[in-house]
């Protein structure tokens, strides 16, 4: 297939390009080159079955341009959407970028689609649409939509203006939304990579609040197997829901994650403890999110393949050997 993928070079989209590579298949991989995005991600993937493209999903014109160009002149088979404004704690400073990228790009990017003639749009989204979780209970595809912050509040906007135009026209339009991804090219500021960099470097690492905010976790090659059945086995105007089972307080993972580090690096496991220290909570945070991806697995054959413990190791050691990747990143 030709795969009209954004968002690209950010830490998903390089994952699931580079699986879609391994598949055989043809990306024309379009991405803005924000901040949490580097095209050396890709570096080594140009050729005849990857293309890369600067530009922004919000820009009319490029948009319009590229899918009108297609891949070495052939139309297009599916657009799969992971440009995104994504760290919560620039949200909460900078809700406008948010809402452009998030909410308005998606617009673009959607109807410049289906104008195209692209059969279909898979608008990769978030559990945080959700808002927060009690001590007890998951997320279904019944749940309220009930975002908390200006990042969960753009992502929400962009999914209901996606199925509008399904609604609206009959488009193919596929959400997916999916718990916190680990793995490989995540940006810095991001709290496993953040761990780990923070402490290979000996930096003091920050923890909000009680640390007893709670996360679910997914290998990011799992999650990117998950899309890959979407878009092979999904139906138009449905929702999918990918999680890990892997339920851990931020204070635990960060605990965990720093064992790992210890068990690869040689070091004392309470050298890297003492890094640690609470810091005033983020606004509005929420307390837990966990998702019931039951249905996805029962619908389209989908479920987590990658254990926490190797999925982590993997992590762990990635950041080990690519510290030159990431220290470039510190300085952006």
């Amino acid at each position: 297939m030709n795969l009209f993928v954004t968002g690209g070079v950010g830490f998903i989209g390089t994952n699931f390009v580079r699986l879609a590579l391994e598949r055989g298949h043809h990306i024309l991989n379009y991405d803005a080159l924000t901040y949490a995005g580097s095209q050396s991600n890709v570096a080594d993937l140009e050729g005849n079955t990857h293309q890369f493209v600067h530009g922004n999903i919000c820009d009319v014109q490029k948009v319009r341009e590229t899918f009108k160009a297609g891949f070495a002149g052939k139309a297009f088979d599916a657009v799969i959407n992971f440009a995104a404004e994504s760290h919560v704690d620039r949200s909460i400073y900078g809700a406008r970028l948010f809402s452009e990228t998030n909410m308005v790009g998606v617009a673009t990017l959607i109807e410049a689609a289906r104008e195209a003639g692209v059969p279909t749009f898979i608008q990769i989204s978030t559990d945080e649409v959700y808002g927060s979780l009690g001590s007890s209970g998951l997320f279904t595809l019944d749940s309220s939509l009930k975002p908390s912050n200006p990042y969960s509040a753009s992502k929400t906007a962009g999914d209901l203006i996606a199925l509008s135009i399904y609604h609206t026209w009959g488009y193919d339009v596929r959400i997916t939304r999916c718990t916190n991804n680990y793995g490989a090219y995540q940006f810095p500021e991001k709290f496993v990579p953040l761990i780990i960099t923070n402490a290979i470097r000996g930096e003091k690492i920050s923890v909000y609040g009680d640390g007893m905010n709670v996360r679910d976790w997914i290998y990011v090659r799992d999650h990117c197997e998950g899309i890959f059945a979407v878009l092979e086995r999904g139906t138009a105007g449905s929702t999918y829901l990918f999680g890990g089972s892997t339920e851990k307080p931020n204070i635990e993972l960060c605990r965990t994650v720093l064992s790992e580090i210890a068990k690869l690096t040689n070091v004392s496991p309470d050298s890297l403890f003492d890094l640690m220290h609470h810091v005033a909570d983020r606004p509005g945070h929420d307390k837990r999110y966990a998702i019931d991806w039951s249905r996805t697995e029962k619908e389209i054959g989908w479920k987590p393949t990658t254990s926490f413990d190797d999925g982590l190791q993997e992590t762990v050691q990635w950041y080990i050997r690519n510290r030159s990747w990431w220290e470039l990143l510190l300085h952006k």
